[in-house]
């Protein structure tokens, strides 16, 4: 354990924003690997996250971000389980890049479980049209419906998008590091984003 260098060890809780203890596991397990290292902490931070699912949060923070200019705004909620946790620096931060991505990448729901029924039908049956037009076999047309799909919901469920400051994780991913850093669920509530000129559908 001694031999990793409090200077990687740095560095990858920059990288990261895990704890220094977890940092430390992670590079030892590792052999000092950052790249490893890192791809381990995403996977606890998963697996933390997957056993906090089912707990309540019903604390946290409205975050906004008014892009340069006022024509662009976002509003998000963001819960957590306890007031402590909500007035954290990683927390309050993760917030802030929360706001900011939904400026950036204009995501129109938080999850695929909101995705309106007849929006999904439509973009199925789009997709469904377009392989056969690309002369597709039919026995593997669901499959790549299947696939298009998925490409689909990362286009508009924020949680599924690839996260704008670090396009390797997906927004989730960063939220379960801050739910492994912070030991508590954390989870998108509501967002809105106004732009001048658009009307709210």
């Amino acid at each position: 354990m001694s031999d990793i260098s409090a200077q990687l060890v740095k560095e990858l809780r920059d990288k990261s924003g895990a704890g220094f203890m977890e940092c430390k596991k992670a590079l030892v397990e590792s052999s000092g690997d950052i790249e490893e290292a890192q791809k381990e902490l995403r996977k606890r931070g998963i697996a933390v996250a997957a056993k906090k699912a089912g707990r309540e949060a019903s604390e946290g923070v409205i975050g906004s971000y008014i892009h340069t200019g006022g024509k662009l705004g976002v509003l998000v909620e963001v819960n957590c389980e306890s007031d402590f946790v909500a007035r954290t620096d990683l927390f309050q931060q993760l917030v802030k890049d929360l706001a900011m991505h939904i400026a950036a990448a204009d995501p129109k729901y938080v999850r695929r479980e909101e995705v309106d029924q007849a929006a999904i039908e439509a973009e199925s049956q789009i997709q469904r049209d377009r392989a056969i037009a690309e002369g597709k076999p039919e026995k593997i047309v669901d499959k790549i419906v299947e696939g298009r799909m998925a490409k689909y919901y990362e286009e508009v469920c924020l949680l599924e998008q690839p996260f704008v400051k670090d396009g390797a994780k997906t927004v989730q991913e960063l939220i379960n590091e801050a739910i492994a850093s912070l030991g508590e669920k954390i989870d998108v509530g509501r967002m809105v984003r106004l732009k001048v000129g658009e009307s709210s559908e």
